[in-house]
């Protein structure tokens, strides 16, 4: 697979809530950055994998659209727009990821995306 199919892959599997599969595409080492003011990063593929079923809980029909990816190497950017249900609210939010990605395994993402515009849709301001 390329890092291409591993970074649109590992993003298609939030569409189905399989935790472990997201998991098993990153590397023991991963890191998780977030940009946004509301993100929380963190560092390793076992904390990683522990905060996932959370996450996923909090967006139910949680699925990133692709926008756009860009490539060059081991490098992958994915424009996207993050679909799904908070507060009872729909709330889609156009972000930004960046990729490292190393012997098929994603070892750096990189979120950008508007801690604002997803606390006015999800009506917490």
């Amino acid at each position: 697979m390329t890092p291409t199919d591993v970074v649109v892959q590992y993003l298609e599997l939030f569409e189905t809530g399989d935790a472990d599969g997201i998991a098993a595409l990153v590397s023991p080492e991963f890191e998780n950055d977030h940009t946004a003011a509301l993100g929380s990063g963190c560092t390793g593929r076992n904390e990683y994998r522990r905060r996932l079923p959370g996450f996923i809980a909090s967006m139910p029909g949680l699925r990133y659209e692709i926008e756009q990816v860009i490539s060059q190497d081991a490098h992958v950017a994915v424009a996207y727009v993050l679909h799904a249900v908070v507060n009872d609210r729909p709330i889609a939010v156009r972000g930004m990821m960046r990729f490292l990605v190393r012997d098929g395994l994603i070892t750096r993402r990189t979120d950008y995306w508007d801690s604002l515009v997803f606390q006015r849709q999800a009506g917490l301001a």
